[in-house]
């Protein structure tokens, strides 16, 4: 009886204190990019550097890991920045980071049109 007390309590403390994984919110990530990220990449562009656009192959070409996980790669660079391109780490939560990502990562699959 003791075995299934323990038993249990650990798997309530598991469950109780487990985080939860949510999906990316898409159509949020499109609020925050549009609030954030839209001046220099209106349209998937880049008005800074003109070869650095958000299209797909643009970011496998240039982003780091891009081929090991599309969002990540992004989030990355959203998070730390790089040459021209601020660090958004402090500024935005990791959620918010990760919505974007989504956001850059579905628009660039549809070319975004």
């Amino acid at each position: 009886m003791r075995r299934l007390l323990s038993l249990f309590a650990l798997c309530l403390a598991l469950v109780l204190g487990a985080t939860p994984s949510f999906a990316a919110d898409v159509a949020h990530g499109g609020q925050i990019f549009s609030a954030n990220c839209a001046a220099c990449h209106m349209g998937g562009g880049n008005v800074v550097n003109a070869e650095r656009t958000l299209k797909a192959d643009a970011l496998a070409s240039y982003l780091a890991n891009y081929d090991a996980g599309h969002e990540a790669a992004i989030a990355y660079q959203v998070t730390n920045g790089k040459n021209a391109m601020p660090a958004f780490g402090g500024k935005l939560s990791d959620g918010d980071i990760a919505d974007v990502a989504a956001y850059v990562e579905d628009m660039a699959s549809k070319g975004w049109a």
